[in-house]
């Protein structure tokens, strides 16, 4: 009688993705700022893109301007937002090929959940900053795979811990925030500041501009 041979375990997949400027094409955040921010957003901006100050504390103190209720700051995305091309398509392939697809993001989680519910794919699951809305302003908190507070690297943190469990992770994103998570992926599908960074190192990734480019770059991994 043979031995029986025990066959390693397929490896899993999931796919992680940015929100703000990757499956919408334009930064919903920036968005509301504009509209309805009592005060120097974009200083702050800049001190977080200079690296003087943590993206938690940006948003914090960002959104700390915004008086607004849910439902005004909600109607100023809803008539400009536009979905970057073939999202439904890429999420459909992530299922059928059994992947597992997340969201996570820098962004808010009301319009995250908001925009994912209007487009009908209000199950996918979302790990973003966490809103309250206050008289004083609105207040964000980030809580990492652990459950704590996080002020930074919250992205990176959701890596590092799907990889914990088992996961190959792809990584898809457009901003400087993805840089550091992206780097620790299998693969990198790339556009904007993200892409321009991995332009200049000889790190493989795939460029995109629509989510069709996305599946057919999955299919060749």
């Amino acid at each position: 009688m043979g031995v029986a041979i025990e066959l390693p375990e397929r490896t899993r997949t999931l796919v992680q993705c940015d929100f703000d400027g990757t499956i919408t094409e334009e930064d919903v955040s920036f968005m509301m700022l504009d509209a309805y921010a009592d005060g120097d957003w974009r200083h702050l901006f800049r001190e977080y893109q200079e690296g003087r100050i943590t993206v938690g504390r940006f948003n914090t103190d960002a959104f700390a301007m915004v008086k607004a209720d849910k439902d005004s700051l909600l109607r100023v995305f809803k008539k400009n937002i536009e979905i970057r091309p073939s999202f439904q398509e890429l999420v459909d392939y992530c299922r059928g090929q059994d992947f597992r697809f997340v969201v996570v993001s820098n962004g808010l989680d009301f319009y995250i959940k908001e925009v994912l519910r209007d487009i009908g794919l209000a199950d996918i699951e979302v790990f973003s900053a966490r809103t309250r809305f206050k008289t004083d302003g609105i207040s964000v908190q980030y809580i990492g795979p652990d459950g704590n507070h996080l002020d930074t690297d919250f992205k990176g943190a959701y890596v590092d811990s799907f990889l914990g469990e088992g996961y190959r992770v792809i990584y898809i994103g457009n901003g400087t925030s993805d840089i550091a998570p992206a780097g620790k992926c299998s693969h990198i599908f790339a556009t904007g500041a993200l892409l321009d960074h991995y332009k200049q190192t000889g790190i493989d990734y795939t460029a995109f501009t629509d989510f069709n480019q996305v599946i057919k770059g999955l299919k060749l991994l």
